[in-house]
């Protein structure tokens, strides 16, 4: 007889979609995303918008993104290590300057300036009791408890004027950043990159949109399949439904935690 714990384990889907003003200028899309699963049940991921302003903002999106995750991955974090809200903070700027270090090196490399390179930048940290989100410029990261409650974890970043966001490689980017540590026994996780915020978002009361996230958390807890619910949320992406209302590239990344 087994009598050893189940492990609670993540199920991850995530797309990075160009938006239809894009391709219809024939521009690459400018957002990227990464994750990984550590041991222990603690999901990283990271998502980054990269600016329209910035010629190599799907570069600097993608260096971002993939430093963030590897920072993390590379510290052995257990559930364990999060259990200190200081550590859980180090750990998250840490990310976010090796980030910031690891884009401003592309840029050296590549002859640009670092603005070259501006994108957003969310890191979030889950396991099963607490999820902590780093954010800097729009998008959001939000989190559904046992309850059924969701809660956005932050909320866009958009600037004092419209359109306006800070990004990762602004001076007092590190200042602007969004810190959020929430303890709480957890079920899903969602981040997505400001082309989706109007129809995942209540902007109005800071609120996650219930109906935009119900059916994506129950899709993500049934996907056995990873290549075939990524196809699936591509194709969400790509529909009608999305793109009648926002042209802007689109990132969404949800996990569900089950047994």
């Amino acid at each position: 007889m087994n009598t050893s714990k189940q492990v609670p384990h993540w199920r991850v889907v995530a797309a990075s979609v160009c938006g239809t003003s894009h391709v219809k200028n024939k521009q690459l899309c400018q957002d990227a995303h990464h994750w990984q699963i550590l041991p222990d049940s603690v999901l990283v991921t990271a998502v980054a918008d990269g600016a329209g302003s910035a010629s190599l903002g799907k570069v600097g999106a993608m260096v971002a993104t993939e430093t963030a995750v590897e920072n993390i991955s590379l510290k052995e974090v257990t559930r364990q290590t999060l259990t200190d809200d200081e550590a859980v903070r180090s750990i998250l700027l840490d990310a976010i300057i090796a980030a910031r270090k690891a884009v401003e090196e592309e840029a050296v490399a590549c002859e640009q300036q670092p603005s070259d390179l501006a994108s957003t930048l969310i890191i979030t940290v889950a396991a099963p009791e607490i999820v902590a989100v780093a954010q800097i410029g729009d998008g959001a990261a939000v989190a559904k408890d046992t309850q059924e409650n969701l809660v956005a974890l932050t909320l866009p970043d958009s600037g004092e004027y419209i359109n306006e966001t800070v990004f990762l490689t602004s001076p007092g980017a590190l200042d602007a950043a969004q810190l959020r540590v929430w303890r709480q026994a957890i079920v899903n996780v969602g981040v997505l990159t400001d082309g989706l915020q109007m129809l995942a978002m209540n902007m109005a009361v800071g609120a996650p949109h219930k109906p935009f996230f119900s059916p994506l958390f129950e899709f993500a807890a049934n996907a056995d399949d990873k290549t075939v619910a990524k196809e699936q949320l591509v194709r969400f992406l790509r529909s009608d439904r999305i793109t009648q209302r926002t042209d802007d590239d689109l990132t969404l990344v949800i996990a569900a935690l089950g047994h």
